[in-house]
């Protein structure tokens, strides 16, 4: 079962178990405590994505050379 929709409910539980053993252990989570940091992640990958589907880009390592 690797449908779409399982991998992102399995992702999902495992960020919340992660969470919750973080919170039990009494140690910050290693992603940023507000709304305003999870949306700047959510943006970043929005962000990278609509680069990839308008497959628009410069090939910085290319540029730079071996």
């Amino acid at each position: 079962m690797s449908t779409p929709a399982f991998v992102a409910l399995a992702a999902l539980a495992t960020g919340f178990l992660a969470g919750a053993a973080f919170a039990a252990v009494g140690v910050p989570i290693p992603a940023p405590p507000t709304v305003a940091g999870v949306l700047g992640i959510v943006g970043i990958y929005l962000g990278f994505r609509t680069v990839e589907y308008l497959d628009v880009g410069y090939n910085l390592l290319g540029a730079i050379g071996p």
